[in-house]
């Protein structure tokens, strides 16, 4: 199977992603998606005795990690299928980057967005020249909804998280990591539907076999952590209800969970308090704006969630697509006994 399939798991059958294909992904966004910085702090790794290198994605194009996979899906696309357009179904980060990635490439994008998704990650889709068809999260079957615009439009479906160049795509953002600082210990990534996760984790192993991995979910939406638990995929029964919009997800991906699962050392779940005080440090420490679900990493690391003394950590730092009014309605609701911690001398 292709890594352009616009149905990445047929059958039964599981489309496997390898490093050659992060690699040619890497090749398609050279020149193209920003080499994002790494970031670390004295504070962070004063208070946890551990040396921390941030992969701030929430400065890639478009705000978050998501530009990488949806860009070298179209890319990977033949012109025909180009010609035709794409339909994707999103929350929001993933909805930005099909936008512009298919503005880039000049071809028509129709995204399907839940009602209730943060006005700002709304209006940069419309700003990007996509049409939007929006939906009842709680209430319709968003892959059903994704399915049918796309048939009713002859267009190719690029779903968020489970798809093989969408998956490759992301993991660029390792490559680029260890490329950058070298041997790691640990890397901890956020995860949703698991296409970071899954991407990342075929960049690092291959680039480093002894590397551990470590993914991070909210509390309110553990598909990862009870899958993980139970050997197999489990779906939960409702939309998780948490701030972090992005890891709204009701289970793994069938591919994502196939490439991530044999290499996961644990699933950190973090609480939306944890993670509003990790965007409150990030904020007023690092002068980065960085949305729910890009602080959600090292949220679980502030938290003392992971064991990272002594060791070399990466941490990715998803998106940074959050409004104003949002950010502060967030911050306005930051427990008082959890302040960041004082800046080191």
């Amino acid at each position: 199977m292709s890594l352009h399939s616009a149905s990445p798991v047929a059958r039964g059958e599981t489309t496997m992603v390898d490093f050659s294909h992060v690699e040619a992904a890497a090749a398609r966004l050279a020149g193209v998606a920003h080499r994002t910085p790494v970031l670390t702090s004295r504070t962070l790794d004063a208070r946890l005795g551990t040396h921390l290198f941030l992969k701030a994605e929430a400065l890639q194009r478009m705000g978050a990690f998501k530009f990488r996979g949806a860009y070298n899906a179209i890319a990977s696309m033949d012109p025909a299928q180009r010609q035709r357009g794409v339909v994707t179904f999103s929350s929001g980060n993933h909805a930005q980057a099909v936008a512009l990635a298919a503005q880039l490439h000049q071809i028509p994008a129709t995204i399907v967005m839940p009602e209730d998704a943060p006005p700002t990650k709304l209006a940069a889709t419309r700003g990007y020249g996509a049409d939007v068809v929006l939906y009842d999260r709680y209430g319709e079957d968003r892959h059903a909804v994704g399915d049918r615009v796309a048939g009713e439009r002859s267009a190719t479906l690029i779903p968020p998280f489970d798809h093989p160049a969408v998956i490759a795509g992301q993991g660029t953002t390792a490559l680029e990591l260890l490329d950058e600082v070298g041997a790691l210990d640990l890397l901890v990534i956020c995860v949703g539907g698991g296409g970071l996760l899954a991407g990342c984790t075929v960049a690092a192993k291959a680039m480093q076999p002894r590397i551990e991995i470590v993914g991070v979910e909210p509390e309110a939406g553990d598909d990862w952590a009870q899958s993980l638990a139970a050997g197999r995929r489990i779906t939960l029964p409702a939309v998780p209800r948490t701030i972090a919009d992005g890891q709204q997800t009701d289970g793994p991906g069938e591919i994502t969970w196939a490439i991530a699962r044999p290499h996961l050392r644990q699933i950190a779940l973090v609480s939306d308090d944890e993670i509003r005080t990790t965007m409150a440090f990030l904020f007023e420490r690092m002068k980065l704006v960085v949305e729910p679900s890009g602080a959600s990493a090292l949220a679980a690391i502030m938290a003392g969630k992971i064991d990272v003394a002594g060791k070399r950590v990466g941490v990715t730092l998803s998106g940074g697509n959050i409004g104003l009014a949002r950010f502060q309605e967030i911050m306005a609701n930051i427990p008082a006994d959890t302040a960041p911690p004082p800046a080191a001398v």
